[in-house]
């Protein structure tokens, strides 16, 4: 599974060229925040749903490592969970703060994932890719939702939450897309359009995870930013490879699970902490810090992986 050093090369450059191109375009041709809030949510609501879909539900889930890439997975996203918990309060952060650090710890950035998975590992890694979101994303959803909902004045209302889990678009999307794998497939009709729309996701969302970044912040609570971004980029692949090791998980499994877990943070984040009275301003700090960390981190995982 090596990768040849112009591939990778142009497979980065390509991915982080994006996020960069977003960068300067919401600071000279698009300076306008509506248009980018505009964006973001067709990204959340139909084109990344739309990828989610296709690469789930053209898949042949019978002849695929469910129960080892979940194990890997789910065990991975259950030491973070509580590395990210204890971590926060080994710092002496109070409950917003907290649900920041965990949202750094265990969330990931779905697009820049693909992205990354789909150059280093090629169409294979983008149909493993499905399957990593369809397992993540639930688990991570329930996890933060939850944390931020405890942290409310007001009590609790468990319908609400179970109300919040079943309509997000991500959790949506995957389970029709296990649905449609289940039931032979993407229907002839619907194939061209959701092709369409998930291509269109990759690169609209990068562009959008580069307007987001907000270079200002990455002063606030630098040693909480550095132990997260250490904690998300490194620590989490190496238990997702260790994990991978002791269960024997097959080798594109594996390394999709491995790199969909070096990714840094979802830049949706921000507006999931600002939403639900987590730490915002944390968050973001959080975001740009990891995303460029990862410049430096997401290849030597790729190296290890490929070579």
């Amino acid at each position: 599974m090596a990768l040849p050093l112009a591939a990778g090369v142009d497979a980065f450059a390509a991915t982080f060229g994006m996020i960069g191109l977003g960068v300067l375009l919401r600071r000279t041709l698009l300076p306008d925040a509506a248009v980018w809030a505009g964006l973001e949510r067709l990204v959340f609501f139909v084109l990344l749903p739309a990828l989610l879909i296709v690469a789930i539900g053209t898949l042949d889930l019978a002849n695929l490592p469910l129960g080892g890439m979940a194990a890997v997975i789910w065990g991975t996203l259950a030491l973070g969970t509580a590395g990210s918990v204890l971590m926060a309060r080994a710092l002496g952060h109070g409950h917003a703060a907290m649900t920041s650090v965990l949202q750094g710890g265990i969330r990931y950035n779905n697009l820049l994932a693909f992205a990354i998975t789909g150059a280093v590992l090629g169409p294979p890694g983008i149909a493993m890719g499905g399957i990593a979101t369809g397992l993540i994303v639930p688990f991570v959803q329930v996890v933060v939702t939850v944390a931020l909902t405890l942290g409310r004045a007001t009590k609790p209302s468990p319908l609400r939450l179970l109300r919040q889990i079943a309509l997000n678009p991500l959790l949506l999307a995957c389970a029709i897309g296990f649905l449609l794998a289940l039931a032979g497939g993407v229907p002839p009709g619907a194939s061209g359009l959701l092709r369409g729309l998930s291509q269109a996701s990759l690169a609209t969302g990068l562009l959008c995870v580069g307007a987001a970044l907000t270079p200002g912040a990455l002063t606030d609570r630098m040693p909480t930013q550095a132990l997260t971004a250490g904690f998300k980029l490194l620590l989490m692949p190496a238990i997702a490879l260790g994990l991978a090791m002791l269960t024997g998980l097959e080798t594109l499994a594996a390394a999709t699970a491995i790199l969909f877990m070096a990714q840094p943070t979802a830049s949706t984040a921000y507006v999931q902490a600002r939403a639900m009275g987590g730490d915002a301003p944390l968050m973001a700090a959080m975001i740009t810090s990891q995303h460029l960390l990862a410049l430096a981190t997401l290849p030597l995982w790729a190296l290890l992986l490929t070579g």
